[in-house]
């Protein structure tokens, strides 16, 4: 059962997840823009350079399935404070740089900490906010990605452009440092599932976990929403650059009018998924992302204004279905085996995008005049892993409710 907070403790908590999100999505989200900067400064394929985007994730996905060996066994608190500061210290790394080489061995060591950043922060939600209220907690969680496209990814840019692409990476670091103080002074003791796991093995939980037919339809139903947007976003930047000829001062321009968007958007959608009901809302939100989704791709030198709209439509669509989606999730597990099931859901989160990212490097390519080929490719293949996620929804089972939204 969740535990109970008074309304004020209760958004101070979700707050300081909603910060806590918000550098760990910023860090990975400041590399996709980077990407014309990075290929052209280490001399690497946009292949290449798919394979640093996935290093974070698949390497999020591997440090799950170790996490969902301990991740019940600690104080929520506790355990979510050691990993950001890791976390903190492996985007410092990766500031400090020199070489192709030793960032992707920093984005491993920040995919690592940083994939069971985000699934400790949802358990939190899932152990704390009533299944009633859980769409709206969601949708203040999750501003944490509108915010970072909004001021994040766009002063990212501009001190990488005026200072050098090291300097994003530090400035996300030093900003993790005064979040863990925050959630150290604003977190309560999360011990309430430790009771209920004392008694159990890690590996029996799992086993748990593993052995529910629900878990494996949330399983596949997050994998699919993941993958479906991620063959196309590491690429975004190459492709406005390049095949419809945004200069690299007016690309901020793209993250901040979607940034802005998705935070006008996200409370809406998380109340509209109380309201109207989670599933129906994911549905009606992943239908419409289709457009945007092969629209983008098809972009040609249409000017700033239409790449904008198009691309805040994509945006405002793919992190809106993200809200009810993950309030679907949590609600699809055990709530004995929140944590472990998380945890094992941001391996499957992590390897899917990961996966994504390989797979629409591998489809484009470049012709003799540089512009990207095939891109459309690419969002024909998360069109289909989209719609496949809106029929998987559909038989998802939702717990701690009195009736099934």
């Amino acid at each position: 059962m969740p535990i109970s907070l008074s309304p004020l403790r209760e958004r101070w908590l979700l707050i300081t997840l909603a910060g806590i999100q918000f550098t760990n999505i910023l860090d990975f989200m400041i590399m996709m823009p980077l990407g014309p900067a990075l290929t052209t400064l280490f001399h690497i394929s946009d292949a290449q350079f798919g394979l640093l985007v996935s290093a974070y994730t698949l390497a999020g996905g591997a440090s799950g399935l170790l996490a969902s060996t301990y991740i019940d066994k600690f104080d929520r608190k506790r355990l979510l404070l050691v990993l950001y500061v890791l976390f903190a210290l492996s985007t410092f790394a990766c500031g400090i740089a020199p070489t192709y080489e030793t960032l992707m061995l920093a984005r491993i060591s920040a995919g690592i900490f940083g994939g069971v950043l985000s699934a400790l922060s949802q358990t939190i939600v899932g152990d704390v906010i009533p299944f009633e209220r859980r769409g709206h907690a969601m949708g203040i969680v999750m501003t944490s990605f509108s915010i970072s496209t909004v001021a994040g990814v766009p002063m990212g840019l501009f001190l990488a452009a005026h200072f050098g692409w090291h300097i994003p990476f530090l400035l996300i670091a030093g900003v993790c440092v005064l979040f863990a103080l925050f959630a150290y002074l604003t977190l309560p003791p999360l011990r309430g599932h430790l009771q209920a796991s004392a008694s159990a093995s890690a590996w029996s939980r799992i086993s748990e976990v593993l052995q529910d037919r629900n878990h494996w339809l949330a399983f596949v139903f997050s994998a699919l929403l993941m993958f479906s947007g991620f063959t196309v976003i590491p690429y975004i930047t190459i492709f406005m650059q390049t095949n419809v000829g945004l200069h690299a001062d007016q690309v901020p321009y793209v993250y901040l009018c979607g940034g802005v968007a998705t935070l006008i958007t996200a409370r809406w959608f998380g109340n509209l998924s109380d309201s109207w009901g989670k599933l129906q809302t994911f549905r009606a939100i992943a239908i419409v992302f289709l457009l945007p989704l092969i629209g983008l791709t098809q972009l040609g030198r249409v000017g700033l204004g239409i790449a904008l709209v198009v691309s805040t439509l994509f945006f405002v669509c793919g992190s809106g279905r993200m809200i009810p989606g993950m309030a679907m999730l949590t609600s699809a597990a055990n709530p004995a085996l929140r944590g472990t099931f998380m945890t094992l859901n941001a391996s499957v989160q992590s390897a899917a995008m990961g996966l994504a990212a390989l797979v629409g490097g591998a489809l484009i390519s470049r012709d003799a005049a540089g512009l990207v080929q095939n891109y459309w490719a690419s969002a024909v293949i998360g069109a289909i892993a989209s719609v496949l996620a809106v029929v998987v929804a559909g038989r998802l089972d939702m717990r701690q409710s009195p009736t099934k939204s």
